[in-house]
């Protein structure tokens, strides 16, 4: 039997240091500790591909919580399934023991798993879009206060207004405003939109 462990972290801002620490207590090898730093929108990730191929018959694999495996209820069920039923691999999920299937293999353990399972992965999808929603108010609400987001907008240089005359007097060529101002075709067609608005 193989101990491995799957770590997530949902972007390269987070730390994944509390993860680690728990799946080492474990005394996984740092070789089978797979970590991926991306966002759990979708399951194009690396170094969980990877480790599903490694996995055989009667390894363990060990996760800190439920949704490190997926982002909604029918993406971590269908990951349980690839990894216990189509590999035949035990999983422990650490910071909720009755999510172990080393233990209670009778009838009555696995039911007990199984509903569990669905009753934590039903959480975590609900957590999910109640965050989303939550992010959606804040956002709606700090633009009605006249939040603006994105970068700042960097003014207009000096003489961008004699420059867009000669551009369309073609007594200039396009490249050589852009050379000039050390900008980009896609800034320079939106400044000259607002040049024109502000016209």
């Amino acid at each position: 039997m193989n101990r491995y462990a799957y770590v997530r972290v949902s972007s390269q801002e987070q730390n994944e240091e509390r993860q680690m620490i728990a799946v080492r207590e474990k005394e996984v090898d740092e070789k089978n500790i797979y970590l991926d730093r991306q966002s759990g929108k979708d399951f194009e990730r690396p170094q969980y591909k990877r480790l599903i191929k490694k996995l055989r018959a009667g390894d363990l694999l060990y996760v800190l919580s439920i949704d490190r495996l997926g982002r909604n209820y029918t993406e971590i069920q269908e990951q349980w399934r690839i990894i216990t039923k189509e590999k035949g691999a035990d999983v422990c999920v650490l910071d909720m023991p009755l999510l172990d299937t080393r233990q209670g293999k009778d009838l009555m353990g696995t039911f007990i798993a199984d509903l569990v399972l669905q009753i934590l992965s039903f959480a975590a999808q609900n957590e999910r879009e109640n965050i989303k929603a939550r992010q959606a108010q804040g956002i709606e609400a700090a633009k009605k206060r006249g939040v603006r987001f994105g970068r700042p907008e960097i003014p207009m240089p000096d003489g961008f207004a004699a420059a867009v005359e000669e551009y369309e007097s073609n007594n200039t060529t396009l490249e050589t405003i852009l050379h000039d101002y050390g900008i980009s075709r896609s800034t320079f067609y939106r400044r000259l939109k607002k040049h024109r608005e502000i016209e």
